[in-house]
């Protein structure tokens, strides 16, 4: 069982900066995948970028390469989501989430394991 807590929200203006942390409270992220997914008011749950455990590929939303940056800290038990040049279409709740697999998976109900989320608000 794997329980993860995000945190490092917030409301922030255009142009700002957030690193989210997810925390793997019980057990190891070291064997798994970390994905980062987003959900907007109104709108589906989508996968934001997501770093493997085997060779730390990583992979990124096309809207946000370039912006953002995930990484991982296996010794802490956590991964980050560095987001800097935040717009406000970034606005949403972000959530990390781990597969029952060393390698990213592309399909949302491919992850087993999610955290809570944690409200970001980009606006001036």
């Amino acid at each position: 069982q794997v329980q993860l807590v995000e945190s490092g929200g917030g409301l922030v203006q255009p142009g700002g900066s957030l690193r989210l942390s997810c925390v793997a409270a019980g057990g190891t992220l070291d064997y798994y995948a970390i994905g980062w997914f987003r959900q907007a008011p109104g709108k589906e749950r989508e996968g934001v970028s997501c770093i493997s455990s085997s060779d730390g590929m990583t992979y990124y939303k096309d809207s946000v390469k370039g912006r953002f940056t995930i990484s991982r800290d296996n010794a802490k038990r956590t991964a980050y989501l560095q987001m800097n040049n935040l717009k406000p279409e970034d606005t949403a709740v972000y959530y990390c989430a781990v597969p029952l697999d060393s390698v990213c998976r592309r399909g949302i109900y491919e992850y087993d394991y999610w955290g809570q989320g944690t409200q970001v608000t980009v606006s001036s």
